[in-house]
């Protein structure tokens, strides 16, 4: 389907369009469809319901910008999630927050799951494999409880402790040294907002991005607070982190107990965590699986190989059973 939209403003149209036509990338990618300007019209070019998707968006956007000369990321967003229909998905597996123009919300029953622990309890530890979505879900239910003032802050914390290799002294301030730990911290971030408002966020401390060790004694009030790959953590450390929670604030856990970088013998603080607080209330426990992988099949794949095998390692080292006969 091919259709034509006239431009009521064509004074505004760097204004409907984003900078760098960014608005236009989000409906490309939102619907499938093809946006191409004409003079003073647009044509939009694809599958007749997402062209009508696209249309209904550009309407709206166009009838905002009567009243307004700017369009942010957020509006254009919004107005996209609203054309795709995401109030029709159960309230516990959607998020006010978008990424890449499409509402961010549960793909599986985990997740889902998981989502709903997050809105009902205060202290919410997520385990799971790697492409489960912890910390991604974790960023983006922040994100949304920032949005809707349900918190003032976010602060985002990890341990800055190297995967299985030494990368000895790296060059440059504080800030670049720890940055390739916090690296996926802001990945998530950059999804869910513009960079400028991230960079906006972080200069007035609405957002923090910080190693672990940076936590020690201070006191969280109305923030949610998430700390990323807590396997990582010594049990010190883990206590650490627990007793930041300050009234009003909402903290989030999340990691892989398979994935452990501690030196030998240390224990993880985040398996000591689900052994003491287990049954506590107000203390919610959710367990990520294969089946919520949501990255690349492959992922999925590897990850069941790699279990398949470990296995059949269990089996081959077992002591054989001695029989006297």
């Amino acid at each position: 389907m091919n259709l034509s939209i006239t431009l009521e403003q064509p004074s505004k149209k760097l204004a409907l369009f984003g900078s760098a036509d960014r608005h236009l990338r989000l409906l490309r990618d939102a619907f499938g469809v093809q946006v191409v300007n004409r003079e003073d019209e647009l044509r939009v070019a694809g599958e007749t319901d997402q062209v009508a998707k696209a249309a209904k968006v550009l309407d709206q956007l166009q009838r905002k910008l009567r009243k307004q000369d700017w369009l942010t990321t957020q509006e254009v967003e919004q107005a996209i999630g609203l054309a795709s229909g995401i109030d029709q998905a159960p309230a516990g597996e959607r998020i006010e927050t978008f990424a890449k123009g499409q509402a961010v919300k549960a793909k599986t029953q985990g997740q889902a799951k998981y989502l709903a622990a997050i809105g009902e309890n205060d202290l919410t530890i997520c385990c799971g494999p790697a492409g489960t979505g912890k910390t991604y879900l974790a960023v983006a239910a922040a994100a949304s409880m920032l949005k809707r003032g349900q918190a003032k802050r976010l602060l985002l914390a990890r341990p800055a402790v190297e995967a299985g290799e030494r990368l000895g002294f790296l060059p440059g301030d504080l800030q670049a040294k720890v940055n390739p730990y916090l690296r996926p911290l802001f990945d998530a971030l950059n999804d869910m907002m513009d960079f400028e408002q991230v960079k906006r966020f972080m200069m007035n401390d609405v957002i923090e991005v910080v190693p672990l060790a940076f936590m020690r004694g201070r006191t969280l009030n109305d923030s949610v607070i998430i700390l990323d790959e807590a396997q990582n953590t010594t049990v010190s450390q883990m206590l650490m982190f627990l007793t930041r929670l300050g009234q009003g604030s909402k903290m989030i856990v999340t990691g892989d107990v398979t994935q452990v970088d501690l030196p030998p013998g240390t224990p993880s603080g985040l398996a000591d965590a689900l052994l003491k607080l287990k049954g506590i209330k107000g203390i919610a426990t959710v367990t990520l699986d294969k089946a919520d992988i949501v990255r690349h099949q492959l992922v999925q794949d590897i990850v069941l190989a790699y279990e398949k095998k470990s296995q059949e390692a269990d089996v081959d080292e077992a002591p054989a059973v001695f029989r006297p006969w």
